[in-house]
């Protein structure tokens, strides 16, 4: 069974292209924002999964129009490579610490698209061009696509990279539990996600 998928997502503000196989692989993003791109290569990291981000956009105004639609990208990714989400875990969750900060994350991939994301930013702005609430705007996408429901805490954190970085960290481990294969058949007693 195939858990891969290829999303390309063109519009007037960006080329996206996101490669994702569930079950591992190599991990490498470049998106012209380099502090999105370190997160996106933690996600692929810690989530053991294989991840390939490229994305041109019009960076040259802001992160906004990139961050949003590799949000989409990847959620289409990770909705098509779950297929009918048979065998998997479905519920994933996790509490991660980076020095200071400490982030918990829960995902079920329910078919149903929900965020809580329940986070103060210690700082408005990370290195060059990446805005704190550019965060839970790729969550917003990427939860729209994906069809998750997702739960994002950060229980507390003084430095901005940190509160990040644990963020993407827990939502890698929550994410990677949650679609481990684990049995047969979908976990519903509806008997479809």
């Amino acid at each position: 069974m195939s858990r891969t998928a290829e999303i390309t997502r063109q519009t007037r503000e960006t080329h996206v292209t996101v490669a994702l196989d569930l079950d591992g692989g190599d991990v490498h993003a470049a998106t012209d924002v380099p502090f999105f791109d370190h997160m996106l290569e933690q996600l692929g990291r810690h989530g053991r999964l294989g991840l390939s981000v490229r994305a041109d956009g019009d960076t040259e105004i802001d992160a906004h129009h990139t961050v949003e639609d590799t949000g989409i990208a990847l959620g289409q990714a990770l909705g098509q490579a779950l297929g009918d989400k048979a065998g998997i875990e479905r519920f994933g969750d996790a509490t991660v610490p980076i020095d200071e900060a400490l982030a918990r994350v829960a995902v079920d991939c329910s078919g149903r698209p929900y965020l809580v994301c329940d986070a103060h930013w210690p700082v408005p702005m990370i290195g060059h061009g990446y805005e704190s609430h550019l965060t839970p705007h790729f969550l917003e996408a990427l939860v729209a696509n994906a069809r998750l429901t997702l739960h994002v805490t950060l229980e507390r954190a003084a430095n901005g990279h940190h509160a990040h970085e644990a963020v993407f960290k827990a939502l890698a481990v929550a994410l990677r539990r949650a679609v481990a294969v684990t049995g047969a058949g979908v976990p519903s007693t509806k008997g479809v996600l």
